[in-house]
């Protein structure tokens, strides 16, 4: 190990003991994560409710700015969101399905982002499939034969997270404003695992948080909605925070907050603002062209490995068309998890696949590590 990657894992206690890979569902708590959080309990300690003055409202919208500057986008094209759930429901409640009914969703996109949708179904809302091929991804052709004048929404994620194929959003929000549809994008496992800017993309609406590459932990999401589309936007799902002024206390009236900031609900979780902070300032210090690089090699090392062994991959087979996440195929994936845990070493499991995900500190030798622990593993393919 060079003295770069032992700078890098001495943020993360866990590497002491741990292999780590179950980064995409959730990074460990950083050192610096850790320290902030302790500072919003001193400050909760000592200040009580004049804390939300003097220190929480502006790491709130320091946050926000925070946010905006990974995503490239400006600050008022940014909502704060106590999950991705919460970001795509206020989407899903501003949209009209009178005259454009259908929603189209990829079968291999997380469940909420057809949830979302399914749930607004008395308002007119008619969620349908494309379907993938291979498992793996979901070509551009289909979504552009399911895309017609009657589709409101595409509505897809930028990476699935069973296999950790990158979409092409960009493509997709051309081929969904030509037919006069709008592109939401589900960017939980894509942002901070490679450079991204959504104005270049085009893209209309952005849902994503920061449990995973941002190593922000869980309870802040955020929202990105292109001012022009959030000047028009009215959801019918808001909260106190997410009007012109919410310390007028008006009850009477309701005039939105200026731009995506009208897809806010109500009070946030403080505590997780800190630690959210933390991990992007991590982000920002190590640089996501880095993290990219870092995904890259890992990654690589796992399926090349892994295919070696005659596992069957459930994720491209090519690092640049994927992110860190490394999906193998077997019929009881959980006792593959519950092996490799009881070895040290940290992963998850989905139906039917085991899933790795390294980040940045990690090291080619836990790739080797987990690979050795793998090996006899398949074999339990046969009894299953």
């Amino acid at each position: 190990m060079d003295e770069q990657d032992r700078r890098w894992r001495e943020e993360f206690p866990i590497t002491r003991d741990l292999v780590y890979l179950n980064n995409c569902s959730l990074t460990p708590l950083p050192r610096s994560g850790r320290e902030r959080i302790e500072r919003f309990a001193r400050e909760w300690t000592e200040l009580g409710g004049r804390a939300w003055y003097d220190h929480w409202i502006g790491e709130y919208e320091a946050l926000r700015d925070g946010i905006a500057g990974v995503l490239g986008a400006a600050r008022d094209e940014v909502a704060i969101e106590p999950n991705v759930s919460a970001g795509l429901v206020g989407i899903a409640s501003t949209l009209d399905y009178t005259k454009r009914p259908k929603v189209i969703v990829a079968d291999l996109d997380f469940p909420t982002d057809g949830h979302a949708f399914h749930a607004v179904a008395d308002r007119g809302a008619r969620v349908e499939f494309v379907r993938s091929p291979d498992r793996v991804r979901v070509p551009l052709e289909l979504f552009e034969r399911a895309v017609d004048e009657r589709t409101s929404a595409v509505c897809t994620g930028h990476v699935y997270f069973t296999t950790g194929w990158i979409q092409d959003v960009r493509a997709l929000a051309e081929l969904c404003h030509r037919k006069g549809a709008v592109l939401v994008v589900d960017a939980y496992q894509s942002i901070g695992a490679f450079p991204f800017d959504v104005h270049e993309a085009g893209i209309d609406y952005l849902v994503g948080g920061t449990l995973k590459w941002l190593m922000g932990g869980p309870g802040i999401a955020f929202l990105y909605a292109r001012r022009a589309i959030a000047e028009r936007a009215r959801p019918s799902a808001v909260g106190w925070w997410g009007v012109m002024d919410p310390f007028a206390f008006d009850v009477e009236h309701l005039a939105y907050g200026t731009g995506a900031r009208r897809f806010e609900y109500g009070t946030p979780a403080v505590a997780a603002i800190y630690a959210a902070r933390a991990g992007l300032e991590l982000l920002a210090e190590i640089g996501v062209a880095t993290v990219r690089a870092r995904h890259m090699l890992l990654s690589q090392r796992l399926v090349d490995g892994a295919i070696a062994q005659g596992w069957t991959v459930r994720c491209p087979r090519v690092a640049a068309e994927r992110t860190a996440i490394v999906t193998l195929e077997h019929p009881e994936p959980q006792r593959v998890v519950d092996a490799l845990r009881a070895e040290g070493v940290i992963c998850d499991s989905r139906p039917g696949l085991v899933r790795l995900s390294p980040h940045y500190f990690n090291t080619v030798d836990e790739m080797d590590r987990a690979l050795e622990l793998l090996a006899p593993l398949r074999a339990l393919a046969a009894t299953a």
